[in-house]
């Protein structure tokens, strides 16, 4: 089936989303492009080790696994980073942000200054707005004091964020404006560092970067990547790691966190990495690996995952 390929993500540079190799080669995906590929018959999927190092026992790891991490490299990745609380001298500035899901999902956090809105892409947050920045630890206590003011979590299932990307506000306004209130009664707040500058609200929408505008509700997830299996379809949206494609069972959405750790190899023999632009084969549009579909209604979050 040709050369395999070793996914190591989906990221967002500010040219829209992309898939990356190892090696470093990287494939666009644009809206409307046909993504198929397969994993290598028979292979394993393998942990992609901690923090840019291989994974020193080459340890397998399930088809399920988001994060397709053993247990310790997962331990040595989570102790090195800013959700662990361990790096307390990080020089870097810090934001802290509010990001909207859809109504009722809003979650405060925090991102390096440096990283831009990078992390609002990779979440899938439809919306946000920074709310100021300053040092790590003052960032920090900043987002413990917003959580327990405003009564807004740090962190949403990707479940419930799937569930309702197809029926949101159709206006950029009624989008902003559980944000709006939020922000004005989180700069209105008193006890926040005194290092930490606010920032006023300017809400950013991303609902055309994520291609959301006109969503078909979604009829299947797929749970797991196999051996030998097969995925295809045509790209409609993307949103955080969520791919949503367009299939002959309606459209699916392939997380792809499931796809690191496997030997992929295109739909077809050709000199590209898996997804990248092509004729199209009748293999693009099939799924041979296992997916759960939806039985409740669409938009209807509860029955989704």
């Amino acid at each position: 089936m040709g050369q395999a390929w070793t996914c190591t993500g989906l990221r967002w540079p500010g040219s829209g989303p992309e898939l990356v190799w190892g090696g470093g080669r990287t494939s666009p995906l644009p809206r409307g492009k046909r993504v198929a590929f397969g994993v290598a018959a028979g292979a394993v999927r393998g942990c992609v080790g901690a923090r840019g190092n291989p994974c020193p026992v080459r340890a397998a790891v399930s088809g399920r696994s988001r994060g397709a991490r053993c247990e310790e490299c997962a331990r040595l990745d989570r102790a090195h980073s800013v959700a662990a609380d361990t790096l307390a001298d990080d020089p870097r500035p810090y934001r802290v942000y509010l990001a909207w899901f859809g109504p009722g999902m809003v979650k405060v956090g925090i991102t390096a200054l440096e990283r831009g809105p990078a992390r609002l892409l990779e979440q899938g947050a439809v919306c946000f707005s920074w709310l100021g920045a300053g040092p790590l630890m003052a960032a920090r206590r900043a987002e413990e004091l917003l959580r327990a003011a405003l009564g807004v979590p740090d962190r949403i299932p990707y479940g419930a964020k799937r569930a309702v990307r197809s029926r949101l506000p159709g206006s950029p306004a009624e989008r902003a404006a559980e944000v709006e209130a939020l922000h004005a009664r989180a700069v209105a707040l008193g006890g926040w560092p005194e290092s930490l500058t606010r920032s006023p609200c300017e809400v950013v929408d991303h609902v055309g970067v994520f291609g959301l505008a006109g969503l078909p509700a979604a009829a299947a997830e797929v749970t797991e990547l196999t051996g030998g299996g097969t995925v295809g379809g045509e790209l409609v949206a993307a949103a955080g790691p969520d791919l949503h494609l367009a299939t002959g069972r309606g459209v699916v959405v392939l997380d792809t966190r499931l796809m690191t750790g496997w030997q992929l190899v295109p739909a077809q023999a050709r000199s590209s990495a898996p997804g990248a632009a092509g004729p199209a084969s009748p293999r693009e549009g099939e799924l041979t690996v296992p997916v759960r579909e939806f039985k409740e209604a669409p938009g209807v979050q509860d029955g989704l995952f």
